[in-house]
């Protein structure tokens, strides 16, 4: 793997449900945090819905985070507040004991979860604060366990150049959540391109090494920017400053905005940025990948 370093901080913001133990949410995924208002209950709503809210006018869904990662619900369903989320195109809020304290801490001090944890948790990462292990909150995995994304794309309106440009596309995709990875997977198999997919930046040079003298060589990297050890900036800067990938093609794939991340996308040498989670805007974006990758067309982040 290059030598690179992440020397990027990751803000994160500390809360409790009812055992009172602590765990984390990526402060960029947080707009605001608020009382926890009156709700509507609304018929044939998920279980894990107590309600919906108003805010500014517009409503909120409101988010058991207890029940929803397997807990026991708060004492008090009126008390705590509500942690505002604004992901993967859509505004919930999950509702919480309390909120502790904002910490920062270096990215690559941000580890994954323990391997047998992965499979079903709800977590991303883990960080040490305060001589505590602090657990990292999975949200997409929250969000699309109650409301699925649908994840194919729709290859229809291609034409057949197109659709050969795609076939002939090898992605690794690079996720620390393991829906972002079933998701992406499912569409852009459904596009024809060959994927394979891992959950970090050191996974993702390890893939690309075995392979590299294959015919199944990545030519493509669809990589998440908010990951433990190394974020999707430092890892592309890693892939531009190492021989052998600098000029492979890079997707950052944000649950956040992908408006507020450009610039950085751009500095880092990224070609494309895209917000969580649109199978046709997937499909625009990896169509526009293979025809820089095959046709030699504009590779810059727009």
């Amino acid at each position: 793997m290059n030598n690179a370093s992440a020397t990027d901080a990751l803000s994160l913001l500390l809360f409790t449900l009812r055992s009172g133990k602590q765990m984390a949410i990526n402060l960029l995924k947080v707009s605001e945090i608020i009382p926890t208002p009156s709700l509507t209950r609304l018929p044939e709503s998920h279980p894990h819905v107590r309600g919906v809210a108003t805010l500014r006018g517009q409503p909120l869904s409101v988010i058991d985070l207890s029940l929803a990662i397997g807990m026991a619900p708060l004492q008090d369903p009126k008390g705590g507040c509500l942690i505002v989320t604004e992901i993967s195109r859509s505004k919930q809020g999950l509702h919480v004991q309390a909120v502790v304290k904002i910490v920062h801490i270096q990215t690559s001090k941000i580890l994954p979860p323990p391997y047998g944890a992965r499979t079903n948790s709800f977590i991303t990462g883990t960080a040490e604060v305060d001589g505590e292990l602090i657990q990292i909150l999975d949200v997409e995995k929250v969000i699309h366990n109650i409301a699925p994304i649908p994840g194919e794309a729709d290859i229809s309106h291609l034409d057949d150049q197109d659709a050969q440009l795609l076939t002939e596309t090898r992605a690794l995709i690079v996720d620390d959540s393991q829906v972002a990875i079933h998701m992406s997977v499912s569409a852009l198999t459904k596009m024809g391109i060959t994927c394979h997919a891992v959950r970090s930046a050191r996974e993702a040079f390890e893939k690309l090494d075995s392979l590299k003298d294959s015919y199944e060589a990545i030519n493509c990297v669809v990589s998440d920017i908010e990951m433990p050890e190394m974020d999707g900036y430092s890892f592309t800067q890693a892939l531009r400053k190492h021989p052998d990938y600098a000029s492979i093609y890079v997707l950052l794939h944000t649950s956040l905005d992908s408006t507020i991340s450009t610039d950085k996308a751009k500095a880092a040498g990224a070609n494309d940025i895209l917000t969580k989670f649109s199978p046709p805007e997937m499909t625009k974006c990896m169509l526009r990948a293979a025809r820089v990758i095959h046709l030699g067309e504009d590779a810059s982040v727009a």
